[in-house]
């Protein structure tokens, strides 16, 4: 049932990285209930519920906070559970009557994650913004891109996910933790900006160290060396190196039948344009797939460039099952993986209804309860 089995969350839904923390701790076997508002709130980018892939592993209510039963609702639900999740603008959820203070004080224990981009203060607290206003921010988008083009924009993997949804699932477990030895819960202030700053910790380290130029495309790990970068084929397809230990650059130029002595130092930067352009050519002599049985598996760090649907037919990751089909749907499966408390093979996302409303409110509340809620509309 996942490590996480019998631990009991409140989600406010939201879109971003509070959605996706909910996913991995529901993953991990958290019983967790979405509450959502009772008309459709068009959060988020419209699409069939089945392909919403992180509302997975849990059921939702539709509540109209505004109505006192609503509300009373709710805070029944977060007086009976562990931990709340809420990804609102500063003080909404205080507005609402829900606020971290007045549940704590009815449930002490309670552990209340709130992610936000900017943070629950600052100058910027209650600005709008998003996963690329994050990591411009920081630092991060300024350091993305090649030698002499702009800043180039990535996927919002970085800020919304990585840095708001892995920290805010890290603090909560964190803080779930520490409150079963002192028995107090605690506010977990998840800010994009600082998950984001915090992943920045060694490169921020190494320029400030001189071991890295503040002119993008020009440095080790950012397409500034040869040896760590993307390359075309004979194809149109495209393929990765990454080969920067000294062994590994060796057994690389082994492998694609090129002189060490010809390019030089592999450390210095003098010697980097004129390696890049005989990988360059030397790759474009070969399809991605010719290249694939050359140096896939080998100590040349090699690894084709995959398209998300070629991603899941890759032999090393069918292999781990690390993409799985839930309910005719292909999806990442649940990661971490545990030896012992393995994740259950996860639950499709549920369609918002009153059947599937009610029995997500089975879980935390009586039967009883749960049909009399019902029969006065409290939710749907």
């Amino acid at each position: 049932m996942g490590p996480l089995h019998g631990l009991k969350i409140v989600e406010m839904a939201g879109i971003g990285p509070g959605p996706v923390a909910a996913m991995l701790l529901a993953d991990m076997g958290a019983t967790i209930i979405r509450v959502d508002r009772k008309e459709p709130s068009g959060l988020g980018l419209p699409r069939p519920i089945e392909f919403d892939v992180a509302l997975r592993n849990r059921k939702s209510i539709r509540v109209d906070l505004k109505d006192p039963a609503g509300r009373d609702l709710v805070s029944g639900l977060i007086d009976r559970a562990d931990a709340l999740i809420e990804g609102f603008r500063p003080g909404v959820l205080e507005r609402l009557g829900l606020g971290p203070d007045a549940c704590l004080a009815r449930n002490p224990k309670l552990v209340v994650g709130r992610v936000t981009g900017w943070g629950q203060d600052g100058p910027l607290a209650h600005a709008a913004g998003h996963d690329i206003n994050y990591i411009a921010v920081t630092g991060v988008l300024d350091a993305i891109g090649r030698r002499g083009e702009p800043p180039t924009v990535p996927l919002n993997v970085i800020g919304d996910y990585a840095g708001g949804s892995l920290y805010l699932a890290l603090g909560m477990l964190a803080a779930l933790l520490e409150a079963r030895t002192s028995g107090k819960g605690q506010v977990v202030d998840a800010a994009i900006i600082d998950g984001v700053a915090s992943l920045m910790s060694v490169l921020v380290g190494l320029r400030q160290g001189g071991m890295m130029t503040g002119e993008r495309g020009t440095n080790l790990l950012d397409s500034g060396a040869p040896f760590y970068d993307v390359y075309e084929c004979a194809d149109g397809g495209h393929i990765s190196i990454g080969s920067i230990e000294p062994k590994f650059y060796r057994r690389l130029l082994e492998l694609i039948g090129v002189d060490a002595a010809a390019l030089g130092d592999q450390n210095d930067a003098r010697n980097w344009p004129h390696a890049r352009e005989t990988f360059a050519a030397v790759f474009r002599k070969k399809t991605r797939d010719q290249w694939c049985a050359l140096l896939e598996g080998t100590d040349a760090c090699f690894a084709p460039v995959l398209g998300i649907e070629e991603a899941h037919e890759h032999p090393h990751l069918k292999a781990r099952a690390t993409y799985i089909e839930v309910a005719g749907v292909r999806q990442p499966a649940p990661a971490p993986r545990f030896s012992r408390t393995p994740s259950a093979t996860p639950a499709p996302p549920a369609e918002l209804n009153a059947d599937n409303a009610a029995d997500a409110l089975r879980a935390w509340l009586p039967e009883s309860e749960v049909e009399a809620l019902r029969s006065a509309g409290t939710f749907c």
